[in-house]
C-alpha cells in the first residue's frame, strides 16, 4: 500500500493553558499498538520524517497507529492562550515540564487506550523525561517503551569553565530579551541567508552533523529550522539550560528504554547518553560513529530498528497481560 492510501487524519490537541497542539495521525485507532514522535528544539514534526517512512508499513499493515506533533511555539503548534493567566511572562516562566504535560494531553486526547511506544529527539526526549517525572503511573501500563534520541537528563548550562563558558553564562539573560525585542530585524537578518545559502549550510553542518551526513540531510534540517521562529529560539533556550531530571528517572525504568547518540554530536554529546545508561542500567544504549546531533535524518535505520524493538515488545507484553 502507498503512503498515499494510508488511514490520516489532522488532529488539534487544546491544552488547559490555550495552546493548540498540531498532530498528523496515520493508521487505525484499533491499531494493536501507538508510537508518538517527539521533535526537538527549534525543529518541527518533520524532523522524524524519515524514521516515520521506514516505520510506514507497519502503519499499512494495521500494526501501528504512528502520530506525529509540532511542540508548543514550534511549527503548526500555537503558544499559549493570550488570555491565559501569565501569558505576559511566558519566557520567563516556560519549562521543558510543560511540554511533558502537553505529551499527557495529547496520549491522553489522541491515545487514550492500548500501549503506546515514545520516541523523542533532543528536546523530545527531555519532553518524555518530564512527563515519566510528573505521570510515573503511565510508565508500564500505558506506556510500553522509550527511545532517548540524542538527549540529555540535565547539565546543559554551560558550566563556566573556560572563557567562553563564562561568557555564555553572563550573556544569556540579554540573549534572550534581546532576541525577543529584536525578533523582526533578527528574521529580516535570517531571510538574507536562507537554507540555500553555501555559509548557511557550512554552519548547520558543523554545528548539528557528521561526518557522513549528505547535503540533502543538511539542506533539508536547515529549512525546518529556518521556519522556526526567533521566539521559539529565545523562549526555550533558557528552558533546556533549566532541565534537570537526573534524579527523577525512576518510571522510566518499569519499560524497556533504547538510548541512541552520535559520537560526534556537539549539543548533548556522549556524556549524556552516557548518564541516562547510568540511571537505567536496563537501557540499550547505541553509539552511531560519525553521526552528529541530528540521528533521526543521519541514522534513520538505526533509530527505526531501535524504535522496531520496542512495538515487538510492546505488543508481546500485551498479548501476554
Amino acid at each position: 500500500m502507498s503512503a498515499g492510501a494510508l488511514l490520516r487524519r489532522v488532529a488539534a490537541v487544546r491544552t488547559p493553558d490555550g495552546a493548540v497542539l498540531h498532530a498528523v495521525v496515520d493508521g487505525s485507532d484499533d491499531a494493536p499498538v501507538t508510537l508518538v514522535l517527539a521533535h526537538g528544539w527549534t525543529l518541527a514534526q518533520a524532523a522524524w520524517d524519515d524514521v516515520a517512512e521506514l516505520v510506514t508499513p507497519r502503519v499499512a499493515a494495521g500494526e501501528l497507529r504512528l502520530i506525529r506533533y509540532d511542540q508548543r511555539g514550534h511549527g503548526r503548534s500555537t503558544w499559549r492562550s493570550p488570555t491565559s493567566p501569565g501569558h505576559a511572562s511566558e519566557v520567563a516562566e516556560l519549562a521543558i515540564d510543560q511540554l511533558g504535560a502537553d505529551l499527557g494531553e495529547l496520549i491522553d486526547q489522541l491515545a487514550p487506550t492500548g500501549p503506546v511506544v515514545l520516541a523523542g529527539h533532543s528536546m523530545g526526549g527531555m519532553t518524555i523525561m518530564c512527563l515519566a517525572a510528573a505521570r510515573a503511573e503511565l510508565f508500564g501500563e500505558r506506556v510500553r517503551g522509550v527511545a532517548l534520541v540524542s538527549t540529555s537528563a540535565g547539565d546543559l548550562a554551560p558550566a563556566g569553565k573556560t572563557a567562553a563558558e563564562r561568557l555564555q553564562l553572563k550573556l544569556t539573560p540579554g540573549v534572550v530579551t534581546v532576541a525577543i525585542s529584536a525578533a523582526r530585524t533578527l528574521e529580516r537578518m535570517r531571510r538574507l541567508l536562507p537554507p540555500t545559502n553555501p555559509r548557511h549550510q557550512k554552519l548547520v553542518r558543523e554545528l548539528l552533523y557528521g561526518a557522513d551526513a549528505t547535503d540533502e540531510m543538511v539542506i533539508a534540517g536547515a529549512e525546518i529550522m529556518h521556519a522556526s521562529t526567533v521566539r521559539a529560539f529565545a523562549a526555550f533556550y533558557p528552558a533546556l539550560g533549566r532541565h534537570d531530571k537526573r534524579r527523577h528517572l525512576t518510571a522510566l525504568r518499569n519499560v524497556p528504554v533504547e538510548i541512541l547518540v552520535g559520537d560526534s554530536d556537539q549539543l548533548t554529546p556522549q556524556r549524556h547518553s552516557r548518564q541516562l545508561a547510568e540511571a537505567l542500567p536496563d537501557a540499550a544504549l547505541h553509539v552511531a560513529e560519525r553521526t552528529g546531533h541530528m540521528l533521526p535524518q543521519e541514522r534513520a535505520q538505526l533509530v527505526a530498528e531501535a524504535i522496531e524493538r520496542l512495538l515487538v515488545a510492546a505488543t508481546a507484553g500485551r498479548a501476554a497481560a
